[in-house]
């Protein structure tokens, strides 16, 4: 946490990250054009964002784009926010709010350090007896490209044919597409027939877990694409933080996030 806050103490780099609240996924090139500063200071502060995993970066082709990651902000706010009246913490509810919802981009992208090995990341995101333990979702497939998934959540199960594994590289990479948003889904989540509408007319998005090895720790990357203007997007903006902060706590403890 030290990092972070120092790496939140100055200005200019405050300003790269409102660069990017504004539209994330942006190249280098992309940020120096929108701001008053050297090519290589840009660059110099954007190394300190990433060491303190503020952001998070991706390759697409020979592009290396820059995302906000909510990661420290949730961490920050799992430790002290619950203690105290919102009003007393605005800004910083505020800044985790803006990093868990970024805008002008179709992806959600989104790095934690976790204290394990990859072989056991790989269990906890493949394994249903794991899966259930901090996600409450059992998925039935043999991980092999092009199998169809099927996933079980609260007693509803969820099959489609274009419910598919598309990259299967043991400890390494997985993708998959994302489940079928059916209406007893949208009944045991809470979603509204109106949204539920919205969402049926989108097509199918993917999520991706990039697993890195460093020393004690592995870096786990997820990145969920979507289609421009995608109503999904927000969902999964919101969910996803939580639910890697659950994936997180179990490897590192052996015992899931409290319930609520």
């Amino acid at each position: 946490m030290d990092e972070v806050f120092k790496a939140l103490a100055d200005a200019s780099r405050r300003q790269l990250l409102d660069s990017l609240n504004t539209r994330n996924g942006q190249t280098l090139s992309e940020l120096c054009a929108g701001l008053d500063m050297a090519r290589q200071s840009v660059s110099k502060h954007l190394a300190v964002l990433e060491n303190a995993n503020l952001i998070t970066t991706v390759w697409r082709g020979r592009q290396k784009l820059h995302y906000l990651n909510a990661e420290p902000i949730t961490a920050i706010a799992d430790r002290w926010i619950n203690r105290y009246h919102r009003e007393r913490a605005q800004a910083l509810a505020d800044l985790k709010s803006a990093l868990e919802q970024p805008m002008g981009s179709n992806d959600f992208v989104y790095t934690t350090y976790i204290r394990t090995t990859p072989q056991r990341l790989w269990q906890a995101l493949t394994d249903p007896a794991f899966t259930r333990r901090y996600w409450g979702v059992a998925f039935e497939t043999d991980w092999t490209v092009g199998s169809t998934m099927t996933w079980e959540e609260g007693g509803n199960t969820i099959s489609d044919p274009e419910q598919v594994v598309l990259e299967a590289q043991p400890h390494r990479r997985l993708s998959y597409t994302w489940h079928t948003f059916t209406p007893q889904w949208a009944k045991a989540a809470g979603i509204s027939e109106e949204v539920l509408a919205g969402l049926a007319e989108e097509p199918r998005s993917k999520v991706t877990f990039e697993i890195e090895p460093l020393g004690e720790t592995v870096k786990l990357t997820v990145i969920h694409e979507s289609e421009p203007g995608s109503t999904a997007l927000g969902l999964f903006s919101q969910g996803w933080p939580h639910l890697l902060s659950g994936l997180k706590t179990l490897l590192e403890t052996g015992e899931p996030l409290p319930a609520g």
